[in-house]
């Protein structure tokens, strides 16, 4: 089984700098449109069995868009959702940004993987769902040779990817990056997963 952990193009929430990891509030750019489109001729050769997509707005419409080109289904789940930040979600002022790295330094740099902002979630918590749903990835999928394609964020991505595939560390997530439609594509073997091909 392959996993192909592709990120959302780019959405109204991004160009107005604004917390948005609830809802259905935002949705593509035509930019992002665009980008989705791009992604989508790439990967017609991949053979896609299925998509998954996060539950938020701008996930959804860039698993519609890779779901109608390469001609498959796709679910809405709620394990890829974007971590939410709780009072701060719908903000973009400055003071709001930095208490969403202050957030984020606790988790990779001081492991205070227990902490989170008022009315969102700890590591922990994104944790526990992601890791039960890439579970049920394997238990479903593990043995065969399934290409699985999940769309979601790029928080997500940066916290969770280095616990799921081995050789993978925080700080290289960080430097590569997560742009708008990249894509991580992970084998499973029996030892876990291993890193493939990055692109975007």
């Amino acid at each position: 089984m392959k996993l192909y952990f592709i990120r959302h193009g780019e959405s109204h929430a991004n160009t107005l700098h604004e917390i948005s990891n609830r809802g259905l509030r935002h949705g593509l750019t035509e930019r992002g449109r665009e980008q989705a489109l791009d992604l989508a001729r790439k990967l017609e050769n991949e053979s896609i069995w299925h998509i998954f997509s996060s539950r938020l707005l701008r996930a959804i419409e860039t698993g519609i868009i890779l779901a109608n080109y390469l001609g498959i289904d796709y679910d809405v789940v709620d394990a890829l959702r974007e971590y939410d930040c709780g009072v701060l979600e719908g903000r973009s002022d400055e003071e709001a940004w930095r208490t969403w790295q202050r957030l984020y330094d606790a988790w990779t740099i001081h492991k205070r993987w227990e902490e989170k902002i008022d009315g969102g979630e700890s590591f922990f918590d994104l944790q526990e769902r992601f890791t039960e749903f890439v579970r049920g990835l394997v238990d479903r999928y593990g043995a065969t040779e399934a290409h699985i394609l999940c769309v979601s964020h790029g928080g997500v991505y940066r916290m969770m990817l280095p616990l799921l595939i081995k050789g993978l560390d925080t700080e290289e997530v960080a430097e590569i990056g997560f742009g708008y439609t990249s894509c991580l594509v992970a084998e499973w073997h029996p030892t876990g997963f291993h890193l493939v091909e990055w692109f975007s």
